[in-house]
């Protein structure tokens, strides 16, 4: 599969590729939001440092360069909203997703995922799939909203975030049928 764009601008949002000068905006973006992001993401369940956002962007931009994984800023008027990334699986890819706090409930993940599930299909991903922890209801409500199927439920490896029950549930979308060629 290529490599999408580094950047993408929609409506009063930007996705932009990490870059370890984000560092500061992003510890400070994470902590300011750790008792909401905490409760659903474990690696932000313990705090958030310079050192954590090192190992960051040490390993997003080796999976970037390998083609398993391309990760993204958003941002909103300029500023750190949350983050998005795009993991490679055979012969797919899976999106994940988090917004810090005072950012929910303006569309801009379900917006941000419709932009990069339509990538990943122009790439020649063969699915999507999103997973969501059960008791994550709106996670859950972005792919179902796009229009995705709930195609199983699977045990997350422990351990897992404060707020999680432990089970995954999988969604998926593949790509729009093309019109068959003309006789």
């Amino acid at each position: 599969m290529e490599i999408p764009a580094e950047t993408f601008a929609r409506d009063e949002f930007e996705l932009a590729r990490w870059r370890p000068a984000d560092a500061p905006e992003l510890v400070a973006t994470v902590t300011g939001s750790l008792e909401h992001i905490g409760t659903w993401l474990i690696w932000a369940t313990g705090g958030y440092s310079a050192a954590d956002a090192a190992e960051f962007f040490r390993l997003t931009g080796k999976r970037w360069e390998s083609g398993e994984a391309w990760e993204y800023a958003i941002r909103v008027a300029g500023s750190i909203a949350g983050g998005i990334g795009v993991l490679a699986r055979d012969g797919g890819v899976e999106i994940g997703y988090w917004l810090a706090d005072g950012f929910t409930g303006r569309g801009l993940i379900t917006r941000a995922v419709e932009l990069l599930t339509a990538e990943a299909f122009r790439l020649g991903a063969g699915y999507v799939e999103i997973k969501n922890d059960e008791r994550n209801v709106r996670s859950g409500a972005v792919p179902a909203r796009l229009g995705f199927t709930k195609v199983a439920e699977a045990p997350m490896e422990p351990p897992w975030a404060p707020s999680c029950a432990g089970t995954y549930h999988v969604w998926r979308l593949t790509p729009p049928c093309s019109a068959p060629a003309a006789p």
